[in-house]
């Protein structure tokens, strides 16, 4: 089977084995299976990138259906990953061919892994289409790996490097609105390859312009509106490799994403 995991019930397949999937928040760390209630978004394959993602139709956007992302062999497994060396975004052009889940989300829990194949290489994880979670191997700054990109310093201690498989473990919880105005921030909590690197950390804008996401050119990105979002990974023209997401919706009434 092509898969390098599938969810079947309660039971999961990893790696061609059979396991318990979790149901536990803390299920953290390269590896770990969907906690009770999640869906596999990604499983490195052309069918589930097809079925579950499209192109992010922004400003910039240049490609076209179908999605050029390629399903390519796991250098470090049996199964398939997707790169996002679509060669749109060749020369960094981010914007041009992202692409995003068709389904849209406020609250959740999520899992990414994530392989870097070369050094520099670029790409980032964005949450609602808004928040980008940065993918970029030798930037140890505040836009660099692992950082809720300029609102936070970059985890770089956490980060396994390039040519190796890292995985982010985030739960979100979505912008609040009283009377079309925000009134609570979004917040994140972050676990980078097992290690919690941000703990409730408030995101004030959308950072980029009007080409890294939705409400990117509203008031210079402090114009966030109440409006649910996908999960979009980024293409900048690098052969940066995702495989093995999984998201559980959450409904988060209190202004604390730790876990």
């Amino acid at each position: 089977m092509n898969h390098w995991l599938r969810s079947i019930g309660s039971i999961c397949l990893v790696g061609g084995h059979f396991v318990v999937c979790s149901t536990g928040l803390a299920a953290v760390g390269v590896g770990s299976p969907p906690i009770e209630g999640a869906e596999i978004i990604l499983d490195g394959t052309r069918t589930m990138l097809d079925d579950k993602w499209t192109y992010w139709e922004g400003p910039r956007f240049s490609s076209a259906l179908p999605i050029k992302w390629q399903v390519v062999t796991d250098p470090l497994g049996a199964g398939t990953a997707i790169s996002s060396n679509d060669p749109t975004a060749a020369g960094g052009k981010y914007g041009t061919a992202d692409i995003v889940t068709k389904k849209k989300y406020r609250d959740f829990r999520l899992h990414v892994e994530f392989f870097v194949a070369k050094e520099r290489g670029n790409s980032g994880v964005y949450l609602q289409n808004r928040y980008e979670i940065q993918v970029l191997d030798g930037n140890k700054t505040r836009h660099g790996m692992g950082a809720v990109i300029n609102e936070t310093e970059s985890p770089y201690h956490a980060y396994k490097g390039a040519g190796k498989w890292n995985a982010y473990d985030i739960q979100f919880r979505a912008a609040r609105f009283a009377e079309a105005r925000r009134v609570e921030k979004a917040l994140v909590t972050m676990y980078f390859n097992g290690q919690k690197v941000h703990t409730n950390v408030p995101i004030n804008k959308v950072w980029g312009g009007k080409n890294s996401g939705l409400d990117g050119g509203n008031d210079d990105g402090y114009g966030i509106t109440d409006t649910p979002g996908g999960l979009k990974l980024q293409a900048e023209g690098h052969d940066v490799r995702y495989r093995h997401i999984w998201i559980k919706e959450l409904d988060l009434k209190e202004a604390d994403t730790d876990f």
